[in-house]
């Protein structure tokens, strides 16, 4: 076999592999896309009787934080690289920036959705963020729970969140948002994304405190991160470029490929006509 026979058959093998490499990742990406995602569900109530555990490891009921203020809820894992940290970096800075304080005028509810989590990482992430909030006597209005996945599960579905986890990675995907309820536990409204300005939060909790229900959220923001299957953490459209590149060098290939053809048809015309 000749030195061309065999570039050829390299770089035909190197296209295939690169074209299932993107198919993969394509598939990858679509299934999780179909999965992850968040459903706005307006005016629906959360199952106030489900149980969880505390940061201290005492048993409480979802309940307990309903009643007289409006709740922030937010769905999170306590060990999350990523997007988590950001979720709850952001409601913290609107906190801050708010009038309004926690424990007083609304209640801050975080619930891990990995049931393998601990009381003992739902009080390490309390501390954190309540010597971050700057506010001690508001410390106790910021609450950090565990539970098991029935519980789990069925307040995720009450709030329309969807979330998978990876067995390969031992992560999850899953969307970021936050959910402000209502007293007695209705949905009022969402914050989608990684931002959420302190006037449109307070407002919400304006809103929800007078049992008013607020309009869709705009969720095309969430899109700005996916699930990376190469790394199983979130990156700004890696597999879109990793894709962009495996088709750059395919053609970068049949322009080659289609260079040496030509070059093959001269020389053989030449050789004919001499």
């Amino acid at each position: 076999m000749n030195m061309r026979a065999q570039f050829l058959n390299l770089a035909g093998l190197l296209v295939a592999g690169l074209l299932a490499a993107a198919v993969r990742g394509q598939n990858f990406t679509d299934d999780i896309s179909v999965k992850v995602g968040l459903d706005q569900q307006l005016n629906a109530q959360v199952p106030l009787d489900l149980s969880f555990r505390d940061e201290t490891g005492n048993a409480v009921r979802l309940g307990d934080y309903f009643g007289k203020k409006p709740v922030i809820l937010v769905l999170a894992y306590y060990e999350c690289p990523n997007l988590c940290t950001l979720v709850l970096n952001a409601l913290l800075t609107s906190a801050q920036d708010l009038k309004f304080d926690a424990g007083k005028d609304f209640e801050i509810v975080v619930v891990s959705f990995d049931p393998r989590e601990t009381a003992t990482l739902a009080l390490a992430k309390k501390r954190t963020y309540t010597q971050r909030y700057g506010r001690p006597q508001d410390a106790g209005g910021w609450h950090f729970l565990t539970g098991q996945e029935p519980a789990i599960a069925q307040l995720a579905h009450s709030v329309g969140y969807r979330y998978v986890f990876d067995p390969q990675t031992r992560q999850y995907a899953h969307p970021s948002a936050i959910m402000v309820l209502t007293p007695d536990g209705k949905i009022s409204r969402y914050f989608a994304g990684i931002e959420y300005p302190s006037k449109e939060l307070r407002r919400a909790l304006v809103e929800a405190s007078n049992r008013r229900i607020g309009s869709l959220t705009d969720q095309l923001f969430l899109l700005c991160f996916h699930y990376d299957p190469l790394t199983g953490k979130y990156g700004l459209v890696i597999m879109r470029v990793i894709r962009i590149a495996c088709f750059a060098t395919v053609a970068a290939l049949a322009f080659f490929m289609a260079t040496m053809f030509r070059r093959d048809r001269r020389q053989s015309t030449r050789t004919g006509t001499g």
